[in-house]
């Protein structure tokens, strides 16, 4: 089967993707194997490319917003050829720690990550841990329902540990993939929002969906009650606690982020909070893909063919999307 596979990393305008012919995997215990519809594009997947993350050995096969159709199941799984399932960052995990036992899975030290350390879905077929595929809507297309699965879900984390209520206004740090979606789960929730964003595209993109006021870092206060911030840039964590109301907390959705600066220490007094978030869960899969089938978040695929996934990487990693990048697998 073709797959695009990362041997040695490097910068992604070198195009560290390699076109393999791999063999079709086959399922073990447990596992389901999919013909790959649609896999969406993440800044994530600009890490393993560039070597953040590093492959493991043998390389690494990217992505990991999967929709998938199950064309083969091993024995003990619990889906069915015909099925079309959705396959998230969260590729296994030991079941047997006591963060497994208590549904915090995403802080498992044996946890492994598709599409770095768990082939992806930049291939024609993969195979997954049945119990960390989830069922998905019938009503949408794989490229619509594909950046759900990490953009969405990773957000709809972020968004819960900030904190943010009904009324309450929410700060939105950086707006790429993932902020698109989470502006408009916080909008459905109720709460104002406000987008930190350089680029006047941005910000604009920002105000169509709904947000309150969209602008640069350095503008004045804007007495946000949690901020979500979704820069790799730990430079920004000075400025976003600026905006922040005491008692407030800012949590960083980055799988990877450049040092944190010193920080004086009146920006976090007034009981502020600062917080990363790690990975996602199951039970936040099931969840947010149950919020998205009531209506409230829509996605904004741009289509890539197969063959363009070095572009989709530097266009993603250059901001020069305009929604979510995701590959067209199968038709």
């Amino acid at each position: 089967m073709e797959a695009w596979q990362v041997d040695t990393p490097g910068p992604v305008e070198g195009r560290p993707l390699v076109r393999r012919d791999l063999p079709e995997p086959e399922p073990g215990p447990d596992q389901v194997k999919l013909r790959v519809l649609a896999c969406g594009v993440c800044h994530t997947d600009v890490h393993v490319a560039e070597g953040d993350l590093e492959p493991p050995p043998g390389g690494a096969i990217p992505g990991h917003q999967i929709v998938g159709e199950v064309v083969a199941a091993g024995a003990g799984a619990g889906h069915r050829p015909g099925d079309r399932v959705g396959v998230t960052w969260l590729g296994a995990c030991c079941d047997r720690c006591s963060y497994c036992r208590e549904g915090r899975e995403n802080l498992c030290s044996r946890a492994a990550f598709t599409g770095w350390q768990v082939p992806g879905g930049f291939a024609r077929y993969t195979v997954a841990r049945h119990d960390v595929c989830v069922p998905l809507p019938s009503g949408p297309s794989p490229l619509e329902l594909a950046p759900l699965l990490c953009a969405g879900v990773v957000g709809y984390r972020a968004f819960r540990l900030a904190g943010a209520r009904p009324g309450e206004r929410l700060g939105l740090l950086g707006f790429g993939a993932s902020a698109r979606l989470v502006l408009q789960v916080a909008r459905h929730r109720g709460c104002e929002v406000v987008v930190f964003s350089r680029r006047e595209s941005h910000a604009d993109d920002a105000l169509s969906l709904g947000a309150a006021w969209a602008g640069p870092l350095s503008a004045d206060g804007r007495d946000c009650h949690a901020i979500v911030s979704f820069a790799p840039v730990g430079d920004v964590v000075p400025e976003g606690l600026r905006h922040l109301r005491p008692g407030g907390a800012l949590v960083l959705n980055a799988v990877h982020l450049t040092d944190v600066p010193p920080l004086r220490y009146e920006l976090l007094f007034g009981e502020r909070s600062l917080r990363s978030v790690s990975n996602v869960t199951r039970a936040d899969a099931r969840e947010f893909l149950a919020l998205a089938a009531d209506g409230p978040v829509r996605a904004q695929p741009v289509s890539y063919p197969f063959e363009r996934a070095n572009e989709a990487l530097a266009d993603v990693k250059g901001a020069r999307v305009p929604g979510h990048a995701v590959l067209e697998i199968a038709s």
